[in-house]
């Protein structure tokens, strides 16, 4: 394919990707009915809690409330997740002009972590039998000296407890276990939730909780609102595949592999200017690294170690360094990846950390490549000189004539004014020991 041709192709693509990262529709209905004033909207929510699943909550909600939809019922199950996105899901939830109600579901679900804050933040609250909800103590994030991690960490489980207490006393539920579930990272079943005021209801289906929602009063910016169920027409919502995806790559397993790739593209591009493939591969997978990487807790110090590793990587390409650079490389590697995302708590750890098959598969494949091309690299450079005048030093020709010094020999198939220091009979066979202009010097073999 012409140059011009990948180049547009690449553009093509990018400008694609754009578009699937900013826009498209969050949201894909399933039997909307023609009268939406008379609905009630379900979205189901089973991931942690990233920028990704906010946005479609929060969008969800601004589509109800769009579509004129009695009430929406958001069915959660999730480990935990970040803070700044728990916010703007409870924000989303305290201005909604119609109710919210999470129902945790279904059976061995849990509301974990930020998952006891959004519950909080709803107007009614519901879990299905033999769930859990609780543990939702913060985590910081970053290093430090410990002093400085405790401050902070004392500071920003301050902030979460005033947080869930002031959502509690809005929605009138139990402060003081809330506020527990914050410090002391206490979790109950979903019969101590009801029995301590945690939630409203206990409801094996969603056609049980719809049937005890009907005749509820809650309140919404508006004023007081009742919620009335009878006979209103279901529909569920769904991510649409733009969600679907972004939501996948936010794990960090992906997330990493995506980054490798995007460095690897790079690479090969500034290796071998105008492949264009490798380049157009290596920024997308980098974007959508970048993109899922957001929604992690980073350490900058691992990253910065990858970093190191692959530039200790090229310099065993360059530098002759007897595979100590390399070896450098492999452990700067290893150790940035398992330092990359921060170890999170224990409630939820394999979700928020790097597989470590994943990152021994990723390391023993990069060091392979770049152990394979120093190999090579050094074997050229150990390679015998072929051509120009240091290549006949050591080969061997015939002498042309007499060499008393001097005289005439033939190497290469061709013939060659040469000096000798000592004398050598025509038809003799001789060894080039040295070059200078257009003489060479020789040696009877």
């Amino acid at each position: 394919m012409p140059c011009r041709q990948l180049k547009s192709a690449a553009a093509y693509i990018c400008y694609l990707l754009a578009f699937f990262l900013m826009g498209g529709s969050a949201l894909v209905a399933q039997g909307t009915p023609a009268d939406t004033g008379s609905t009630i909207h379900v979205i189901t929510v089973e991931s942690i809690i990233s920028p990704v699943s906010a946005e479609f909550i929060t969008k969800s909600i601004d589509l109800a409330q769009d579509q004129g939809a009695h009430c929406l019922i958001v069915q959660l199950d999730t480990p935990g997740g970040l803070l700044e996105s728990t916010r703007q899901i409870t924000k989303s939830f305290l201005a909604a002009k119609i109710p919210v109600i999470v129902y945790v579901a279904p059976q061995g679900a849990r509301a974990a972590s930020a998952g006891v804050f959004i519950s909080y933040a709803a107007h009614l609250v519901a879990m299905a039998p033999s769930t859990n909800i609780g543990a939702a103590t913060p985590v910081t994030i970053g290093g430090g000296s410990p002093d400085t991690t405790s401050a902070l960490k004392h500071k920003i489980t301050n902030d979460a407890a005033a947080q869930v207490r002031t959502l509690a006393e809005k929605r009138g539920r139990n402060a003081e276990w809330a506020e527990k579930a914050v410090r002391d990272a206490v979790s109950i079943t979903e019969r101590e939730a009801l029995d301590l005021n945690v939630i409203n209801f206990i409801s094996p289906s969603l056609d049980s909780l719809i049937a005890q929602l009907d005749g509820q009063v809650v309140s919404v910016p508006a004023g007081e609102y009742e919620i009335r169920t009878e006979g209103l027409a279901v529909v569920k919502r769904e991510m649409n595949f733009r969600y679907r995806v972004l939501d996948k790559i936010s794990n960090p397993n992906v997330a990493y592999i995506l980054m490798m790739l995007g460095i690897y593209g790079l690479f090969f591009e500034l290796s071998n200017p105008g492949s264009i493939l490798p380049g157009v591969v290596g920024g997308i997978c980098l974007i959508l690294a970048f993109f899922a990487l957001q929604t992690l807790p980073i350490n900058y110090a691992g990253l910065l170690l990858i970093i190191v590793a692959l530039i200790l990587f090229v310099l065993e390409v360059k530098v002759v360094s007897y595979g100590m650079l390399t070896v450098g490389g492999v452990a700067a590697m290893i150790l940035g990846s398992l330092m990359l995302i921060e170890e999170p708590p224990d409630s939820f750890a394999p979700a928020l950390s790097i597989s470590i098959g994943v990152i021994v598969t990723v390391v023993a494949c990069t060091a392979t490549f770049f152990i394979f091309a120093f190999s090579l690299a050094f074997k050229s450079h150990r390679r015998r000189v072929t051509t120009g005048a240091e290549g006949l030093v050591g080969e061997v020709g015939v002498a042309q004539t007499k060499l008393s010094p001097e005289g005439k020999v033939k190497v290469h198939g061709e013939i060659w004014s040469a000096a000798a220091s000592e004398s050598i009979s025509k038809g003799a066979r001789v060894s080039v020991i040295a070059v200078q202009g257009l003489v060479i010097k020789v040696k009877k073999v």
